[in-house]
């Protein structure tokens, strides 16, 4: 049974995160997922839309995004992306 006291954006909220742990490739899991266990809670409904279109991307335009491979195109140049850019992702049990 539906909880009908959830906040919309805290359904959003669950959806992303999900989306972000199941993207296809391991290595967009792990950047994407990482991201959203740390900033998603307090994302705003601007930010969480910007993120929802990030992750409408494919994994491997958004990986050469972040290793600098390729130009985030103007439409991407968002506070998520710089943040997504910014971000100290961890391999599973790297101790660096």
């Amino acid at each position: 049974m539906a909880d009908e006291t959830l906040d919309p954006l805290d359904t959003l909220r669950r959806k992303l995160r999900f989306r972000a742990w199941h993207r296809g490739t391991r290595e967009a899991d792990l950047i994407m997922g990482q991201f959203a266990d740390a900033r998603i809670g307090t994302m705003t409904e601007d930010e969480l839309a910007q993120f929802d279109a990030v992750l409408e991307v494919q994994d491997l335009d958004v990986y050469n995004w972040i290793i600098g491979k390729s130009e985030i195109p103007p439409d991407y140049q968002t506070s998520i992306m710089q943040e997504l850019l910014d971000f100290d992702f961890r391999l599973p049990g790297s101790h660096f």
